[in-house]
């Protein structure tokens, strides 16, 4: 299962929203999820948006401690990205997600 975390709905600041991520890390973990697809958006001036970029950062210190397995930009959300196999062919209804194959840099999928 794709647990989905809409940032966009409500704009929070990027510490509430970083801190929201990573209490959905560990409800996902604990519900044996295998990957959050986190709605961010891309900004408003085309360049990535400030939650992207720190989402990113902090993304990139939790899997060097070993907090999650991986994480993809949604760039790179596509069946021939061997990170995105990974996460498809340990749960197989991640297939039906929209954003597949879209390119969307407006993602993030984290694997855990």
């Amino acid at each position: 299962m794709l647990k989905i975390v809409n940032l966009k709905e409500f704009s929070p600041t990027v510490d509430y929203a970083l801190a929201l991520v990573e209490i959905e890390i560990e409800r996902a973990k604990f519900d044996g999820t295998v990957a959050i697809k986190v709605l961010h958006g891309y900004g408003s001036h085309g360049k990535g948006g400030a939650i992207l970029l720190e989402l990113r950062k902090r993304l990139r210190l939790l899997k060097k401690g070993s907090k999650i397995k991986n994480y993809i930009s949604g760039d790179k959300w596509n069946i021939f990205d061997k990170d995105a196999l990974d996460a498809l062919s340990r749960d197989k209804t991640i297939f039906g997600d929209e954003d597949l194959n879209k390119a969307n840099p407006g993602i993030t999928i984290i694997i855990l």
